[in-house]
C-alpha cells in the first residue's frame, strides 16, 4: 500500500464508522465532553453505547517525588456481554479493564468481580523538568443498549514508597491487586523483601518487577516480568542493586482466584448464570518488610571460617600423626636393642575370656586342631620381592593356590569356631587387586554420573534465572545469599567439607598404605602373621564417595528440587554400603562381594508411589533379607538354585521340628534375626504408609542395618577381650556426638519438595551461623565431620591386633 492511500484509508476511517454507526441506528449523538474531576471523590453514573464518560484529573509533581494514582471502580452489572470498559490515558502508558473483571482458574472455571482497583504507572519527573502538570483522562463506555450504572473514585497513594527496615501493612484481592516503590539507600547494595500473612489463604504472588510501564500485576500476567514467587503465609526475595540499573523496582502483590497453587483446593463458590462465579471474598492483609542482606565482607568471612574450619582437620592429623612417628621410632629403637631369645614369638591373650557362655567360646577348640595356623604364611609368600605386578591373570583367577585338602572351603568355613586364619588363606595380592576394583570402578561411576548432573543443574539455574520463577527451586529463602548465577551459594559452599575431608582421609589412607607396603618389603613378621590382613581398596573407594557426595550434593542445592534429590543421596547408598562390606571384609579377607555386582545393587534404587510397587518392593526386601541372611550365616557355603526350597524344608524339620537344636553359630544367629526383624519392619512401614521420599527410605534402611553390624561388631570384639585403643575410642566418642549434633540440625526442616512452593516457604527460618548459613548448612558442616569420624572407626578400629596372631582372631 503507498503512502497516499494509507493516508485517504486513515481520513476515511472515522466517515465509514459514522456510517456504520448510522446504519446501525443505535447512536445518534456524540460523547458527552471531557469532566474535569478531583481527586478522592465518587463519580456515580451510567453508560451505553450512545453515552461515554470521560474523566481528566490533573496535579503537580515535584522533583524527586514519585506520585501514583489509584483508580476505583465499581459496577452491580453482572452482564458479561456487555461489560463496562475503563481506559485510563496517561502521559505514557494506557491502562484498561472491564468490569465484570474475569479471570480464569483450573479447569477453566471462571471468577467475575464487580469492584476493581488499579494502581497507575508512577510518573516521576526529573530534577531538570521541575515542576511539571501531569494529567490523567480516564474514559468510561459501553457497548450496552440499556444504561448501566457505575461508581468511579480516583486518589493518589500517600504511602507508595517503601521504607527499608520499616514495615507495611496492606490489603489485596484478587481484582485488587497492589504494588509499591522501593529505591535503595546509597549504602545498599542487597536487599530481602520478607512478606508475611496471618492466614494462610487466599494463594498470593509476590514479584519484584523493574521500574517499566505497564505493571503486570493481575493474576494471568504477573509472571510475564521480574522475579515472582507464589505464597501463603510467608515469602522473601533476595534482590541485589546491580541487577536494576535505576537502583529502584517495583514490589508487586497479586492474589490468585484459586489456592490450588499453594496446595488448597478449589474454593466453595457462589454460582451465577452461566456458570460462573461471583465476587469471592478474597481479601488477604499482608505486611512486607525490606531489609539490608549481607556485604560482601560476609562473603568472604563465610568462605574463609569454611575453609580454616575444615583445614584444622588437617592440622590435627599432621599432631597425630608425628606423634604416631615418635613413637614407632622409639618402638623399633627398642626392639633394636632389647636382647631376643630366639624364640621369635609374641606374648598374647586368649580373644574370649573365661566369662563367655560355654559352647559359644572361640577358644574352646584346640589351636592345635585348626590347620590355619600351620599354613599361615603360605599365602603370604608368594613371589619374590618387586614381581607384585597388575597380571590380568592373577586379578582375574577365583583359584587358590593351596593344597586342596587345606583349600576346601566347605571343610575350613562350616568348623564350629573360625579364626582369621581360616578366611585369609588366599593370595594376598589377588585379594588386593580384587578390593581395588571398587577404587577404580567408583571413579568411572563418579565420573559419568557427575558430568550430566552438573550439565543439568547449570540448565536449572539458568531457567531459574531467565524466567525469573522462583517456585522451581525449593531454598530456604530467608537465608539464600546469591553470588554469580547461584541462587543459594551458603548451600553450595557448606558442602566443601565433604570435599576436604574426603581428600584428608584418602592421605591418611595412602600413609597407611606406603607404610604397609614398606613392611611387606622389609619382610616384617607382624605384617605377614599378625593382625588383619590390611586391603585399602575400599577404603579409598570411601574417601571417593565422601567427596562426591559433596559434590552431589551441591549440585543438588544449586536448585533443590524433587528431580534433583536423587543426587543428593545416590553416594549416600555407596557410602553405607562400602561401609557394611569394609566391617564384614575385615574378619572374612577371602569372602568379598564382586565389585559390579555391589555397584550394581546400588544402582537399582528407584520408587514409585503406587501399591503394586511397593507391594513387589516388599516382597523382595524380604527375599533379599532372607537370602542374605542365610549367605552371612554359612559364609557363602549355602549354595542358591532350584533346590534351595527343599533344603530349606529339610533344615527347618531337622532343626526345628524333629529335634530343637542349638543353632552353630549363636551370635550370628543373633544378629541375623535381629537384623531381618529391622528389615522386615521396614518392609511394612513402606507397604502401609508408601512414604513419597523414597530414597531418604532406602537411605534409612542401609543406615539401620549399618549402625546394627557396627554395634554388633563392637559387642563381639569386647567379648573377646580385644581392646579399643585411644584413637579408635576418641573416633567412635566423636562420631556418636557429631552425629547426634548433626542429625538435630537436620530434622529441623527449612523446606519440603514433597510440597507446594508456597508451603515450603512456610519453613523458611533465617540464618543462624554468621548470618550466612543456616540449619541445612550447620547439618552439612557436621554431617560431613560425622562421616569423616566413622570412616576413621572403621580404618582403627581394630589397630589393636596387629600385634595378636591371627589363628587368635576370631571371627564374628
Amino acid at each position: 500500500m503507498s503512502g497516499s492511500a494509507g493516508f485517504a484509508l486513515l481520513c476515511g476511517l472515522p466517515w465509514l464508522l459514522g456510517v456504520l454507526q448510522a446504519g446501525a441506528g443505535e447512536r445518534s449523538s456524540r460523547p458527552t465532553p471531557t469532566k474535569a474531576a478531583d481527586f478522592d471523590r465518587v463519580y456515580a453514573g451510567t453508560v451505553n453505547i450512545n453515552r461515554e464518560e470521560i474523566y481528566s484529573f490533573n496535579y503537580t509533581s515535584k522533583p524527586g517525588q514519585v506520585d501514583a494514582v489509584r483508580v476505583y471502580v465499581k459496577s452491580d452489572s453482572e452482564d458479561l456481554q456487555y461489560p463496562i470498559l475503563f481506559v485510563v490515558r496517561q502521559q505514557k502508558g494506557v491502562l484498561s479493564w472491564q468490569v465484570p473483571l474475569i479471570f480464569r482458574g483450573l479447569y477453566q472455571r471462571t471468577y467475575n468481580y464487580q469492584e476493581v482497583s488499579r494502581t497507575l504507572c508512577p510518573s516521576e519527573p526529573t530534577p531538570e523538568m521541575g515542576p511539571s502538570e501531569q494529567i490523567i483522562f480516564v474514559d468510561v463506555a459501553s457497548m450496552a443498549l440499556f444504561d448501566i450504572e457505575y461508581e468511579l473514585l480516583v486518589t493518589r497513594l500517600k504511602s507508595f514508597q517503601l521504607t527499608t527496615d520499616k514495615a507495611f501493612n496492606f490489603t489485596a484481592s484478587p481484582s485488587q491487586p497492589q504494588y509499591f516503590l522501593y529505591k535503595f539507600p546509597p549504602d545498599v547494595d542487597s536487599v530481602i523483601i520478607k512478606v508475611v500473612s496471618e492466614t494462610v489463604y487466599p494463594c498470593s504472588v509476590v514479584s519484584v518487577q523493574d521500574i517499566v510501564c505497564p505493571v503486570y500485576d493481575l493474576d494471568h500476567n504477573v509472571e510475564f516480568n521480574g522475579v515472582y514467587q507464589s505464597m501463603t503465609k510467608q515469602a522473601a526475595i533476595t534482590v541485589q542493586k546491580k541487577n536494576f540499573p535505576g537502583e529502584q523496582f517495583f514490589v508487586v502483590f497479586v492474589i490468585k482466584p484459586e489456592d490450588y497453587a499453594c496446595g488448597g483446593s478449589v474454593p466453595s463458590s457462589i454460582k451465577g448464570k452461566g456458570n460462573h462465579t461471583w465476587n469471592l471474598q478474597r481479601t488477604k492483609s499482608l505486611q512486607v518488610t525490606i531489609v539490608p542482606s549481607i556485604k560482601e565482607s560476609d562473603y568472604v568471612q563465610a568462605m574463609l571460617f569454611s575453609f580454616l574450619s575444615f583445614l584444622s582437620f588437617y592440622l590435627g592429623s599432621l599432631i597425630v600423626a608425628f606423634v604416631h612417628y615418635v613413637r614407632v621410632q622409639r618402638k623399633t629403637s627398642a626392639r633394636r636393642y632389647s636382647p631376643d631369645d630366639g624364640s621369635g614369638t609374641v606374648a598374647t591373650s586368649h580373644p574370649i575370656t573365661t566369662g563367655t557362655p560355654e559352647g559359644s567360646s572361640y577358644g574352646a577348640i584346640d589351636e592345635s586342631s585348626s590347620s590355619g595356623g600351620r599354613q599361615l604364611s603360605s599365602p603370604e609368600r608368594g613371589p619374590p620381592r618387586g614381581s607384585d605386578t597388575d597380571s590380568s591373570v592373577e586379578e582375574e583367577s577365583d583359584f587358590d593356590t593351596m593344597p586342596e585338602i587345606e583349600s576346601d572351603k566347605n571343610v575350613i568355613r562350616t568348623k564350629m569356631f573360625l579364626y582369621l586364619s581360616d578366611l585369609s588363606r588366599k593370595d594376598r595380592r589377588i585379594v588386593s587387586k580384587k578390593y581395588k576394583i571398587y577404587f577404580w570402578n567408583i571413579i568411572t561411576i563418579a565420573v559419568f554420573y557427575a558430568l550430566p548432573v552438573i550439565q543439568l543443574v547449570i540448565t536449572y539455574q539458568t531457567v531459574v534465572n531467565v524466567t525469573g520463577n522462583q517456585d522451581i527451586c525449593y531454598y530456604n529463602f530467608l537465608c539464600a545469599h546469591p553470588l554469580g548465577v547461584l541462587s543459594a551459594f551458603n548451600n553450595v559452599l557448606s558442602n566443601l567439607g565433604h570435599v576436604l575431608l574426603g581428600f584428608l582421609f584418602l592421605l591418611i589412607v595412602l600413609r597407611r598404605d606406603i607404610l604397609h607396603r614398606q613392611s611387606l618389603e622389609a619382610k616384617d613378621t607382624y605384617t605377614l602373621e599378625y593382625g588383619i590382613p590390611k586391603h585399602f581398596g575400599l577404603f579409598y573407594a570411601m574417601g571417593i564417595a565422601l567427596m562426591m557426595e559433596g559434590v552431589l550434593s551441591a549440585c543438588y542445592h544449586v536448585c533443590p528440587n524433587y528431580s534433583n534429590f536423587q543426587f543428593d543421596t545416590s553416594f549416600m547408598y555407596m557410602i553405607a554400603g562400602l561401609c557394611m562390606l569394609k566391617l564384614y571384609q575385615t574378619r572374612h579377607p577371602d569372602i568379598n562381594a564382586s565389585a559390579y555386582s555391589a555397584y550394581a545393587s546400588f544402582a537399582g534404587v528407584f520408587g514409585k508411589n503406587n501399591v503394586w510397587f511397593w507391594v513387589i518392593f516388599s516382597v523382595i526386601h524380604i527375599v533379599a533379607s532372607l537370602a542374605l541372611s542365610t549367605q552371612i550365616y554359612y559364609m557363602g557355603r549355602f549354595k542358591i538354585d532350584f533346590g534351595i526350597f527343599r533344603r530349606v524344608v529339610m533344615v527347618l524339620y531337622t532343626d526345628c521340628f524333629q529335634q530343637c537344636s542349638r543353632p552353630m553359630y549363636m551370635d550370628r544367629m543373633v544378629l541375623l534375626i535381629v537384623g531381618n526383624l529391622v528389615n522386615w519392619s521396614f518392609a511394612v512401614f513402606g507397604l502401609v504408609y508408601r512414604p513419597r521420599d523414597f530414597a531418604s527410605y532406602m537411605l534409612g534402611i542401609f543406615i539401620c542395618n549399618l549402625l546394627l553390624y557396627l554395634a554388633f561388631y563392637i559387642i563381639m570384639k569386647l567379648r573377646s577381650s580385644e581392646k579399643l585403643l585411644p584413637i579408635p575410642l576418641f573416633c567412635i566418642v566423636a562420631t556418636a556426638m557429631v552425629w547426634a549434633a548433626a542429625l538435630y540440625f537436620f530434622f529441623q526442616n527449612l523446606s519440603s519438595w514433597e510440597e507446594t512452593p508456597a508451603e515450603s516457604r512456610e519453613k523458611n527460618r533465617p540464618c543462624i551461623l554468621l548470618g550466612f548459613f543456616d540449619d541445612h548448612d550447620v547439618w552439612h558442616f557436621l554431617s560431613a565431620a560425622a562421616l569423616f569420624f566413622s570412616f576413621l572407626v572403621l580404618l582403627t578400629l581394630d589397630d589393636d591386633l596387629d600385634s595378636v596372631r591371627r589363628d587368635k582372631i576370631p571371627v564374628f
